[in-house]
């Protein structure tokens, strides 16, 4: 906590020294929100709460952008604004963290906020002709050139990470808002989702297009993979429409098995691949780890082929030797193929406790309903 200037500091180093002249970032302050909520339908313990009012103060007071209705990218130490675009990424993330401190709190304003933002996503990112939604637009809504996440990323139009994260939003905004309307979108993002992103023939995902679904082909991310596995069958159960549950049942199962060619011997999953090149890019993150005690679990849980689950033992003692910091808490970034640590942020722009507490959630959550059968 930041408590000279507010909020939350911006960043953690890998040393755990705290930079707290860092940017503080709007996915990272989304995912604290979302975190701690969703953390305290689990404890119940009250400091967790109070985390998520924290969050939820600060994101309305400095990063929700009362003047044309979205959310800054990214703030200053001091909470005015530094980057004021609108990633709509972000702002799916914001949603997604408002819905669930909603549920927590009953705070109608977070509900609100919530559905303000999913009006201004749909009338500015919504692609009305070819379906889906665009990237990034200026603070007032105009159209930006620079339309990218991160500097790895391609400079598309249309991404499937965001299209994921937006569909996440909508489903938690569904279960607390049942509107009919929001129930449809989910549907068609479902829709989309399955028509473009989704290779059927390799069972991994494609990630990049322009606003025509032309593909930009990239590299395999197989904890993008086994992150939708799940997430995405997770919002068709939501959407409450059938065929899409039996549709994504499917995707689920062979969006799993694709992931297998990124574990290795150790049980960790690998970052990406270059396919053109068939050049591994020889690391392993905190996220991609979490995804896949979740996924795998996922599909033992539709399969009960218990294979699956003995991937998920086998990571979580990966993640217990090599990940989860045991001494200072949280988890580290990652290792190299040496299995030395990458030293990059313990907390960060985008190194947030979002990806390894749901798996914990998750994987708590589902191992009570197996044991309640």
């Amino acid at each position: 906590m930041d408590n000279k200037k507010g909020g939350f500091i911006g960043q953690i180093e890998s040393n755990e020294v705290i930079n707290v002249a860092a940017e503080k970032g709007s996915v990272l302050n989304a995912r604290i929100l979302w975190t701690f909520s969703s953390a305290y339908k689990l404890t119940k313990i009250e400091d967790h709460k109070k985390i998520a009012k924290r969050a939820f103060n600060y994101i309305l007071k400095y990063f929700y952008d009362t003047e044309f209705g979205g959310i800054f990218w990214s703030l200053h130490p001091d909470g005015t604004p530094k980057d004021t675009k609108n990633q709509i990424y972000a702002i799916a993330f914001v949603i997604y963290g408002l819905t669930e401190y909603y549920a927590v709190s009953k705070d109608e304003k977070a509900l609100k906020v919530a559905i303000d933002l999913y009006k201004k996503i749909q009338e500015h990112s919504y692609d009305p002709i070819n379906k889906g939604y665009l990237e990034a637009f200026t603070r007032d809504w105009r159209n930006i050139d620079d339309l990218r996440l991160s500097d790895k990323d391609a400079n598309e139009k249309k991404t499937m990470n965001t299209h994921l994260h937006i569909v996440e939003a909508y489903a938690n905004l569904y279960k607390v808002w049942k509107d009919e309307t929001l129930q449809k979108d989910i549907i068609e993002i479902l829709q989309v989702i399955d028509t473009h992103f989704i290779n059927e023939e390799t069972g991994h995902l494609k990630l990049f297009f322009d606003e025509n679904w032309i593909e930009n082909p990239d590299v395999i991310s197989y904890g993008h993979d086994i992150e939708a596995a799940w997430l995405l069958l997770q919002c068709a159960e939501i959407s409450e429409e059938h065929s899409l549950i039996t549709k994504y049942k499917k995707h689920a199962i062979q969006l799993t098995d694709a992931t297998k060619e990124g574990i290795d011997e150790d049980g960790g999953l690998w970052y990406e691949l270059e396919p053109k090149k068939n050049e591994l890019i020889s690391e392993k993150h905190w996220w991609p780890q979490a995804e896949l005690m979740i996924g795998f679990f996922n599909t033992y849980e539709l399969t009960r082929d218990k294979s699956y689950l003995n991937v998920v033992l086998k990571n979580w003692n990966f993640i217990k030797k090599h990940i989860l910091d045991s001494e200072n808490g949280e988890w580290h970034w990652g290792i190299n193929a040496d299995y030395s640590l990458i030293e990059k942020d313990k907390a960060g722009f985008w190194k947030c406790p979002y990806h390894n507490a749901r798996a914990c959630i998750e994987i708590i959550n589902r191992i009570e309903k197996i044991k309640n059968e």
